[in-house]
């Protein structure tokens, strides 16, 4: 009998999940704010480490620099008078910036399009996102003022991912960046109603380098223990974070106690990694952790699941997370087992510490239970911002001051362990990498599909085309032998295509620049390589800026067939080992 055949039962393991632990966990991880960087934080960061070598599971605590960003105070004013205010990280310090006060709705190209607003400050509806700000600083405001919900929501507002480069520090923001409540808001537009314009601003951000903790803790696996399913949140907060991120750390240690009791069983390892510098870094602790360590998760990473602000209240939506399209079906199964919903999943934005993806790393989940649909500010901000637009998000009380203990449900918050559980069990002990190769390739190829839609006969991609076909038609061919693959040299074979062809594939569908860089955190469409395209479509042969187009275009176009080339001789060579 095959030695996986004899498993530890599934059901069992989920038994094992404790909602008192959940909680004891979650309350001490949330007793105190922590900041990137600071004493809080770092007392975090001791009590999961101590608590992970008390289920005798190995652990190491790095310190890195980092670019870091904590907003400290913020003065505003309008008509004179004072208002209530948050400033937010990466924004600019500033004393007393005075300027004309314009209302500039959403933000939209259409808004911005009536409006003259060069060396004036706006007011948008809306979270301080990247993108809102970038739009502003681009049509020549020289301060942001945004409305949010009936609680300030805390924001980084920088594009740029984790630590800057001399090549993208230019990108950071110049302008000041605050936020007021919808209440508030509307004082401010009855103001703007009588004419009453004047604003003044003063922010100070405390930005610059600072050391911050990384936390990885292995379990390790007994026949493949180089190969590894990375396991990530963050530990740093707003606030005290009690669901974002403090039901997520705790939920990590919670799968940790239980498989550290069955490191037998396990064939692959599971690595931990609990990251500082999300919240006030932009992700600069994943990044650095990416970039530090960037062959091994190239060569030995099959799989990325990431845990952000999971078991809130009313939080009963399982079925919109982001995923892969790779990855869906690992989450679906057990996603209908556990809490019988069928996931459906979203593409995954550029954000929750998805720094991953040039590694050629398959992802699963930032969050995973969200709220219903509502019109709540930052229920609609935030399914746009991450999701379908399709769920209501992690809550009200989400970057607030009141994600606290009381927005946990225990229930709620074991079963999404449970979910988590099982999937890291899956993937760690399943004979075959749980990694759909021909749902990632369908995926890229309905992209392309779009492109040449949009492209017309501007610009052919028929060859992009006919190689995917051709990669299409090799792994039909590998899944008739993956069905009948038993003998462990051929399972290894197997594995092992499906981990280099996810190198091809991860970043031919999610990266823009280069692999070994991070892109910014902007929404950028799927085989980014070809988004040139958007512009090719706006403009004409007898303007010099189409022939550098096509020229940028066939480029990538070299780029991304090469990859699929290299991808389909992965595949015949692993067939032709498979056949002999």
């Amino acid at each position: 009998m095959n030695q996986w055949q004899t498993l530890i039962p599934e059901e069992h393991l989920l038994l094992q999940v404790n909602k008192s632990k959940l909680m004891e966990f979650t309350q001490t991880i949330s007793k105190e704010v922590r900041l990137s960087g600071s004493e809080e934080e770092l007392r975090a960061f001791h009590y999961v480490k101590e608590t992970l070598e008390e289920m005798g599971v190995e652990t190491q605590l790095h310190f890195h620099q980092a670019y870091i960003s904590l907003p400290v105070k913020s003065h505003l004013t309008v008509a004179d008078q004072p208002i209530p205010s948050i400033t937010h990280s990466m924004g600019q310090s500033v004393n007393h910036l005075e300027a004309e006060l314009v209302y500039a709705a959403s933000g939209t190209a259409q808004d911005y399009q009536r409006l003259e607003v060069v060396g004036k400050i706006v007011l948008l509806d809306g979270l301080a996102t990247p993108i809102a700000v970038k739009t502003a600083e681009e049509q020549g405001a020289i301060g942001a003022v945004f409305i949010n919900a009936s609680y300030t929501h805390e924001m980084i507002v920088s594009t740029v991912w984790g630590t800057p480069t001399l090549e993208n520090k230019g990108l950071l923001p110049s302008i000041p960046v605050v936020s007021v409540t919808i209440e508030t808001g509307a004082v401010i537009k009855n103001y703007l109603a009588e004419g009453k314009s004047i604003c003044t601003i003063s922010t100070v951000v405390e930005t610059g380098i600072r050391t911050i903790p990384t936390l990885i803790a292995d379990i390790k696996g007994q026949a493949e223990p180089d190969k590894f399913v990375l396991f990530s949140g963050h530990i740093d907060s707003w606030h005290y974070g009690a669901m974002d991120n403090g039901t997520a750390n705790a939920a990590m240690l919670e799968v940790a106690r239980i498989l550290s009791t069955q490191r037998s069983q396990l064939k692959r390892t599971l690595r931990l990694a609990f990251w500082s510098g999300h919240s006030h870094g932009r992700y600069a602790g994943s990044a650095w952790y990416c970039d530090t360590h960037w062959e091994d998760l190239r060569e030995n990473c099959l799989l990325h699941l990431n845990i952000d602000s999971v078991g809130a209240m009313d939080a009963t939506v399982l079925t919109e997370a982001n995923t892969m399209r790779e990855t869906r079906k690992l989450a679906n199964d057990v996603i209908s087992l556990v809490a019988d919903q069928e996931f459906t999943g979203s593409r995954f934005g550029r954000s929750g510490d998805q720094s991953f993806w040039g590694t050629g790393t398959p992802s699963l989940f930032m969050g995973l239970s969200e709220q219903e649909p509502s019109e709540d500010p930052a229920a609609k901000a935030f399914s746009q911002l991450f999701g379908s637009g399709k769920s209501g998000g992690f809550g009200w009380w989400w970057h607030t001051t009141e994600d606290t203990m009381d927005k946990i449900d225990p229930e709620l918050l074991e079963r999404d362990c449970k979910i988590y559980l099982s999937i890291v069990w899956r993937s760690l002990t399943s004979p075959l990498y749980p990694i759909d190769q021909l749902e990632a390739i369908a995926d890229i190829e309905g992209s392309v599909q779009k492109w040449q839609v949009k492209a017309g006969n501007r610009f052919d991609l028929s060859s992009t085309l006919a190689r995917i076909e051709s990669v299409k038609a090799s792994l039909l061919e590998l899944k008739d032998e993956m069905k009948i693959a038993v003998k462990e040299e051929k399972v290894t074979l197997i594995n092992h295509c499906l981990l280099e062809l996810s190198s091809y594939l991860v970043p031919l569908n999610y990266v823009k620049g280069s692999i070994y860089e991070h892109d910014l955190a902007l929404k950028q469409p799927a085989v980014p390589k070809f988004s040139d395209l958007e512009l090719l479509v706006q403009t004409t042969p007898d303007q010099p800026e189409y022939y550098f187009l096509l020229t940028s275009l066939q480029r990538k176009r070299n780029e991304v067939n090469y990859a699929l080339k290299q991808a389909n001789r992965l595949v015949q060579e692993t067939l032709r080992c498979l056949q002999k």
